[in-house]
């Protein structure tokens, strides 16, 4: 017998609340995972198919099972039930060794005993047993000996009663203190009082003084064990005393027509309350996405730092290229490409119709230095502080699956880190100011070439003694000189005012890219850690409202 417990069982259970408690369970299952404990898990499947197997039978039977110790009279008692002397009585014990079943109405018992597992059967004619009440619709199972020295013997009396509707616990004088009988059987099922019976047979054995005081040290016993509502009926299959109210206990059971519901309903319940202790009760809050300081450690291990510093250096290397002096600015085309160096640069091969982030992306990785073990540290701090968060107050098994589930290991979130700065434009349309520095300077250069072929023709006139040129000028000085002059000085001013322009808009560029790595590396920790985290909590909740709807149907 599987040891199970719950609450009171109802007097009443429908079909439809069964099958929605049984559709719960199964829910439970499923969701649970390795979540659950895996023997609880096996019951509880059991526990479902069986309600799927006994509901499937037709007909409206009632299954009330006689079971007790070697020598407590449940042969004898049976057959006081019946009227008849069905079951075989012996000195020798044990001398049940199979269940045996005796029938009551019209309606056709095989499938149902066919699942019970019960060959020996004898239908009652309606002129056969003098009954108290109508017991039509009643299946009565003379079981064998649960302390019986056969280990089969004992074995096919807990297997019968897994499947029974009705428990009736027979025991005497002699052995109602049993341990046997309270631990392993009664207090197990003491969520099963709706249809539990206690019945104290061979009361003709003591004076009614002793009844008294043995029914009532058998009620004490009972409420330890968790049936305090239970009632012990006091029987002697010899004299017949007690056997008439016991019949028409058993006809109140078949006229209800709903104690194989109440069973399993109640062993649903008791299943869910195992696998419902695994299980907290409720989950913790946990932001949808991933926060600050987990992102932050995550754009430190990226290589972000020095992605937006080659950032900001290739800013100012193509700002001084269009704005720089015009005779010097040619230097800066020999400098290396800052994000050439680090492969995120945009000269990657041209495929026809496919992105070139996509082709960079297929092609490899990029040369980001790897992450400083600082780096990798605070990333594991974040990870975990995360987990500890998500799995606060949960059940061991659920806080490693949150712990699991928060580690997407470190190979493969290197990788989708670097895919995601791979991925991310680094780069934007270039600013107008740019293009008008750009012909600004051009203007000077061109000024400042201009009175530099001037001076020159007029040196080499003046060289070849040739008829002086026409010089006009500005007060002393001579047009050419002011333009040579002029030219490079207005050059180098724009060149410096271009700088001040150059140091504030590579600060705005790392900026606005800062924020474009910072959503694609959340991206990153969304799906790489907090949603496994989020799926996790998800299939916690689903179990535990499963599990509630299966302990507490309406």
């Amino acid at each position: 017998m599987s040891p199970i417990r719950a609450g009171s069982a109802r007097l009443s259970v429908a079909a439809v609340e069964l099958t929605e408690q049984a559709s719960a369970l199964a829910m439970a299952i499923d969701s649970g995972g390795r979540e659950l404990d895996p023997s609880q898990v096996d019951l509880a499947v059991n526990v479902v198919e069986k309600v799927r197997e006994r509901t499937s039978i037709a007909g409206g039977h009632t299954v009330v099972a006689l079971a007790g110790a070697t020598g407590s009279g449940k042969s004898s008692l049976f057959n006081a039930i019946v009227g008849r002397p069905v079951a075989k009585i012996g000195a020798r014990r044990p001398t049940t060794s199979v269940p045996s079943a005796a029938i009551w109405g019209p309606e056709p018992a095989g499938e149902l005993l066919d699942w019970l597992g019960v060959a020996t059967r004898h239908q009652i004619a309606a002129d056969e047993s003098a009954v108290i009440g109508r017991l039509d619709g009643l299946v009565l199972l003379d079981l064998p000996d649960f302390d019986s020295r056969v280990a089969a013997h004992r074995a096919e009396a807990q297997r019968v009663l897994e499947l029974v509707d009705v428990f009736v616990w027979v025991t005497d004088p002699q052995k109602y203190a049993d341990a046997l009988l309270h631990d392993d059987y009664v207090a197990a099922l003491s969520g099963h009082e709706s249809v539990t019976i206690v019945v104290l047979n061979q009361a003709d054995r003591l004076a009614p003084d002793a009844v008294d005081s043995c029914r009532a040290d058998l009620t004490r016993l009972l409420a330890a064990d968790g049936l305090g509502d239970a009632k012990v009926m006091v029987t002697s299959a010899r004299t017949g005393a007690g056997v008439d109210e016991l019949r028409q206990r058993l006809a109140n059971a078949v006229a209800g027509a709903d104690a194989a519901r109440a069973r399993l309903s109640a062993d649903v319940v008791a299943v869910a309350g195992r696998l419902r202790s695994g299980v907290a009760d409720a989950e913790p809050e946990v932001r949808g996405s991933a926060d600050d300081a987990l992102v932050d450690a995550l754009s430190r291990s990226a290589g972000v730092p020095v992605v937006l510093e080659a950032v900001a250096e290739d800013y100012r290397r193509e700002a001084t290229s269009h704005g720089g002096w015009l005779f010097t600015r040619w230097v800066s085309g020999f400098r290396a490409d800052p994000l050439a160096r680090l492969r995120l640069d945009k000269t990657v091969v041209k495929i026809k119709g496919i992105d070139e982030t996509d082709v960079r992306a297929v092609v490899g990785r990029s040369s980001i230095p790897p992450p400083s073990p600082a780096a990798r540290a605070a990333v594991s701090l974040a990870i975990r502080q995360l987990a500890d968060r998500a799995a606060e107050g949960m059940p061991v098994r659920w806080a490693n699956a949150v712990a699991d589930a928060a580690d997407p290991g470190a190979a493969g979130l290197s990788d989708a880190l670097d895919q995601a700065v791979i991925h991310t434009p680094l780069r934007a349309r270039q600013p107008v100011w740019w293009r008008v520095m750009d012909v600004v300077q051009w203007i000077f250069g061109l000024v400042t070439l201009a009175g530099f072929l001037w001076l020159t023709a007029l040196f080499v006139v003046g060289w070849l003694q040739l008829p002086d040129l026409p010089t006009p000028t500005v007060g002393q000085l001579p047009v050419p000189f002011l333009l040579l002059a002029g030219g490079i000085a207005c050059g180098l001013l724009a060149a410096a005012l271009n700088r001040l322009f150059v140091r504030v808009g590579s600060r705005r560029r790392a900026n606005v890219v800062a924020r474009r790595l910072h959503d694609a590396i959340a991206e990153v920790a969304d799906s790489r850690i907090v949603a496994p985290v989020l799926a996790i909590l998800e299939r916690h909740r689903v179990v535990r409202e499963a599990l509630d709807r299966a302990r507490h149907a309406r």
